[in-house]
């Protein structure tokens, strides 16, 4: 019980001694606690004396680190007043230096604005001057870009737009040397925009491949290399292959150009709007894109369906081979023939292998019969030969005729078309309405391109047929009547 009650009374004391005890700085009074608090774990007193004695000697203890504690909160105390007044000094001469700088800054935008007045009262009519410079610099760079003068002189206009960049500022002003190189530049554009120039070149070709050849310059209107026409990409800078070369004839003059001699006066198609007729040139249709391809057969089952005609073109250049092969086949045979039957009207001798022999072979075999006979038996000779003599020219006339029919047809499905097109997409874009347009317009011009020549061959071969027809007729005639004269009978 005894010892029980020391320990208490201890407790006591020793959180009573925590309370008393004063903080000068947090981090060290706690780590000094924390180590007097071990230090007091570790105490153990057997009565009230001893207990009474070892409080005093902790007292002792504390206020010796009391006075320790105290004597650094002062040294710490004038630290941090000198600090502060060291701060105080600084932000004096910061205050002060701000007011020298806000001077300073006052004083020069007055100097700025008084060398701004100044500068342009020197500059007067020079700025207008600098201004008109900057827009021809630009202007000129643009034009350089565009121009197949610059396959032969390339980067000419680069510095151009670093001059045009530098001119926007109002602090650098172009020197005369610069003036002067505009002006050379313009005349050398100029001059030679007039010259026909051979230089070497690469060109791009479609397939990516690079190739340095001789490249002709034709003015500013054409480029001419490994005997073809030649494009000037702006954007690349480079010399490139056009996609597709114009109409033969166009192709050839170029030939001529690249193997002339200097001086040589050759003629040569030159595109006077620099390019663009070249590209619609070589954007046209030509006669196979327009009536199809022969090579279509792999793929269609009628030839030329791939064209602008369609299958109706496809059928109206059927139907007019087919018209053209009967008409040259008439043409021929007749001719033969009728040179057989003018050697038969000189011959007395029947012959076999002509109409008009076949017919005065069979007078001879009945030279005996009446007038009456005869006639029949000639007519039906003469039936018999003419047949042969007329066979396909009425299949000629009817395709003469259902040509520019079929044609028509091929309008009316192009126009259709053409509708449908304007009710699904508007009549804004042209191009949606092309197809149908080119069909109609296509089958129509083939229905006449058909129906003309196969009429005048029809006309053609229908007089030849009938000029022997006639030739035949008239010797049986007189067979008949020569005939009836020897016998003494009258003509039914």
């Amino acid at each position: 019980m005894r010892m029980n009650i020391g320990k208490f009374t201890q407790s006591i004391l020793v959180a009573a001694l925590f309370a008393w005890l004063p903080l000068a700085n947090a981090q060290e009074a706690a780590a000094e606690d924390a180590a007097v608090a071990s230090d007091l774990e570790v105490i153990e007193a057997n009565s009230l004396e001893e207990l009474l004695g070892n409080v005093k000697d902790r007292r002792v203890v504390e206020s010796q680190l009391h006075r320790e504690r105290e004597q650094r909160f002062t040294n710490e105390k004038a630290a941090q007043a000198q600090l502060l007044r060291d701060a105080e000094a600084e932000r004096t001469r910061e205050e002060r230096r701000s007011d020298r700088l806000e001077t300073q800054f006052e004083e020069n935008e007055i100097r700025i604005g008084d060398l701004t007045e100044q500068l342009d009262k020197r500059l007067g009519s020079l700025r207008e001057l600098f201004g008109v410079l900057q827009q021809v610099a630009g202007d000129t760079r643009g034009l350089f870009e565009a121009s197949l003068i610059s396959s032969q002189y390339p980067d000419r206009g680069d510095w151009l737009g670093q001059l045009a960049k530098d001119m926007g500022t109002a602090s650098k002003l172009a020197t005369i040397d610069e003036m002067e190189e505009i002006w050379f530049e313009l005349q050398r554009e100029m001059t030679e925009s007039g010259n026909v120039a051979r230089f070497q070149g690469t060109i791009t070709k479609l397939s990516g491949e690079k190739v340095t050849t001789d490249i002709v310059r034709v003015g500013s209107y054409a480029l001419l290399g490994d005997n073809q026409y030649l494009q000037w990409d702006p954007d690349t800078q480079a010399i490139i292959e056009l996609a597709r070369q114009p109409a033969g004839r166009h192709v050839d003059t170029a030939e001529a150009v690249l193997a002339g001699a200097p001086g040589e006066i050759i003629e040569f198609s030159v595109d006077p709007l620099r390019g663009s007729l070249l590209a619609l040139l070589i954007q046209a249709a030509t006669l196979d894109e327009q009536i199809g391809s022969i090579g279509a057969v792999a793929e269609c089952y009628l030839p030329f369906c791939d064209g602008q005609g369609g299958t109706v073109g496809a059928i109206i250049i059927l139907g007019g081979f087919l018209g053209v092969l009967l008409a040259l086949e008439r043409l021929i045979t007749l001719s033969m023939v009728g040179v057989k039957v003018n050697a038969q009207r000189k011959n007395p001798t029947p012959s076999d292998d002509n109409p008009l022999g076949r017919v005065l072979k069979v007078y001879d075999e009945n030279k005996d019969v009446d007038v009456e006979t005869l006639e029949l038996k000639l007519g039906e000779a003469i039936l018999g030969e003419t047949p042969r003599l007329t066979r396909n020219i009425t299949l000629i006339q009817v395709i003469s005729v259902v040509a520019p029919l079929t044609g028509l047809l091929g309008t009316v499905i192009g126009m259709i078309e053409t509708f449908q097109a304007i009710t699904l997409f508007g009549a804004g874009d042209p191009k949606t309405m092309a197809s149908g347009i080119s069909k109609a317009l296509m089958t129509t011009v083939l229905g006449l391109c058909v129906a003309i020549p196969t009429t005048l061959l029809h006309a053609l071969v229908n007089a030849r047929s009938k000029s022997v027809i006639h030739v035949i007729e008239e010797q049986s005639a007189g067979i008949i009547a020569e005939h009836a004269e020897k016998n003494g009978q009258p003509l039914g």
